[in-house]
């Protein structure tokens, strides 16, 4: 399973309508022109996310059949889509699971046990612990990032608090020798959350995907091989 798309489409150039936000034209046709947009429609996927997750796969080898994973901010399903079918939970009666939780709801995937959840609400993460029915995951994967408010400097720590406590949760229900990997934006902060996670994981990378757009800040902290 390769991210390369080899799509090559015709430019679109969209027209500011007159209840239409500048913003929102270019957001729109951000979309129309992206080539991981159009390919995700044509390869079935619910997000261009989903070639994010494929190129971190095709490059650290995290998912593999049998896994355990949890899959956290799932919506609209792009990551839980490609790992569902690497870890073969869609299989039938697969013994592993792969559970996802978003505020957003899931549509049905096969092979996901998905609950529309916030990541904070008090329950979430019992919930979760109970899906995977007394088993540790093998991954925790993270592609949540909190709302913003125009302000960066602000968005970059809830955007951090955010991560570092789904780092702390990844600790509590990871095995040994299992990964986590999580979106983060450069901002200063992260600098924090990396010392931990260098206290817990044997090797930590840093990864842009291809399919990340050029323009943000985004990557993402590639953790492997939790220590006992």
């Amino acid at each position: 399973m390769s991210a390369s798309t080899g799509y090559r489409g015709k430019f679109v150039k969209v027209k500011t309508a007159k209840k239409r936000k500048t913003s929102s034209t270019r957001w729109l046709a951000r979309q129309l022109n992206d080539q991981y947009v159009a390919r995700s429609k044509i390869d079935g996927y619910k997000s261009r996310a989903a070639y994010k997750i494929i190129e971190i796969n095709d490059k650290f080898h995290i998912l593999k059949a049998g896994f355990n994973v949890v899959d956290l901010g799932a919506a609209p399903g792009g990551w839980s889509q490609v790992a569902a079918k690497i870890i073969k939970s869609d299989s039938t009666n697969a013994p592993n699971k792969l559970i996802a939780i978003d505020l957003l709801p899931i549509e049905n995937i096969p092979g996901v046990l998905s609950f529309q959840k916030d990541f904070y609400d008090h329950d979430t993460q019992e919930i979760i612990i109970n899906a995977l029915d007394g088993n540790l995951a093998d991954v925790v994967m993270s592609d949540m990032a909190a709302n913003t408010i125009g302000h960066s400097q602000t968005d970059h720590l809830r955007i951090m608090a955010l991560c570092e406590n789904a780092l702390h949760f990844a600790l509590k229900i990871l095995k040994p020798g299992g990964h986590f990997v999580a979106k983060i934006f450069r901002g200063g902060a992260e600098v924090d959350l990396l010392t931990i996670v260098k206290q817990h994981f044997k090797t930590i990378k840093h990864f842009k995907p291809d399919s990340s757009r050029k323009e943000s800040s985004e990557f993402y902290l590639i953790a492997l091989n939790k220590k006992d």
